[in-house]
């Protein structure tokens, strides 16, 4: 039997940040608890790949997680509600996930953790985070609407759906697509295979972290829902090291534009949602910004991008 398609206001609902602020704080906290836990215990891949999170049908996946001779995984379930950690010996552990601060939530996650027979020790301090406060000792972040975190995670399902087309459009090295919990934002990034400059020190981020991460030229794109400084959910894409005239390249749809205090085009999530057709119109922003990045460059586009 046919899946019928979900009305649009459900497949591309709204996400004013204004409205949700306190549950994505929140959240934002909780997936990096998870994502740390990942980081402790997966061993390095290329630009910190090792560390991210994945979409899933019902929320966000650590994907399995070696420890020992067994593996683990921890999932979000944004349609049940629930935090799952289950290990490759069978063994299971469910908490609920409902309004709760931030040290309550990472106590319980250590806690499930123990249980199951799984000790890893993580770096407390949020990472990206203004004035972080340690997980231990935040109480001051304790939101959640169910309502709130399942949007969140709808619009996350169908820019994952989406930047998949894309990336399946390129032949050279490519990332999947995946969730940075350090700056909140779902991400895929493509490479020319040439190495970059080492880039310029980010406030908050450790260098060789951002020289990791930015050891080879990139043209990336992502979805980002906002923040209480510059509230309005966005797609972005940026280049780097940013070639000459990429500020000025005509770019798709209209609506899109270059923040210079950024270094980056954006594009409203509202004008996708809203749009004849969003798959369309965020097809649109990517490949447009991506040929900006690509062609200033010089990159070797007959050998990296795929015929149609």
């Amino acid at each position: 039997m046919a899946i019928e398609p979900l009305p649009r206001d459900v497949a591309w609902p709204s996400l004013p940040f204004a409205a949700w602020r306190d549950t994505c704080e929140t959240l934002h906290l909780w997936t990096q608890v998870v994502g740390k836990i990942r980081l402790a215990q997966a061993p390095p891949i290329n630009h910190w790949w090792q560390v991210t999170l994945y979409v899933t049908a019902d929320g966000l996946t650590t994907s399995p997680i070696p420890y020992g001779e067994t593996t683990f995984q921890i999932d979000f379930d944004f349609q049940r509600h629930l935090l799952r950690i289950e290990t490759s010996a069978g063994r299971r552990g469910e908490l609920p996930l409902s309004p709760r601060p931030v040290a309550d939530f990472y106590r319980q996650t250590m806690d499930c953790l123990r249980d199951l027979g799984i000790a890893v020790r993580i770096r407390t301090t949020p990472s990206e985070i203004e004035n972080p406060i340690p997980f231990e000792q935040d109480r001051q972040h304790a939101a959640y609407d169910p309502d709130s975190a399942q949007r969140f995670w709808r619009v996350l399902v169908q820019a994952d759906r989406v930047f998949t087309e894309f990336r399946s459009r390129f032949l050279g090295k490519v990332s999947p697509v995946h969730f940075f919990w350090g700056a909140c934002d779902l991400a895929v990034t493509r490479f020319s295979g040439l190495p970059a400059p080492p880039h310029p020190p980010i406030p908050g981020v450790p260098d060789f972290i951002t020289r990791e991460g930015y050891s080879h030229e990139v043209s990336s794109a992502g979805f980002w829902p906002g923040s209480e400084a510059a509230p309005e959910a966005i797609f972005y894409s940026y280049a780097y090291p940013e070639p000459g005239g990429f500020s000025d390249a005509p770019i798709r749809p209209r609506e899109a534009r270059y923040l210079k205090e950024l270094g980056e085009f954006v594009l409203p999530y509202e004008a996708v949602r809203t749009a004849a057709s969003p798959d369309a119109a965020l097809l649109d922003f990517l490949q447009s910004t991506y040929e900006a990045a690509a062609e200033r460059a010089a990159w070797n586009r007959g050998a990296l991008e795929r015929s149609a």
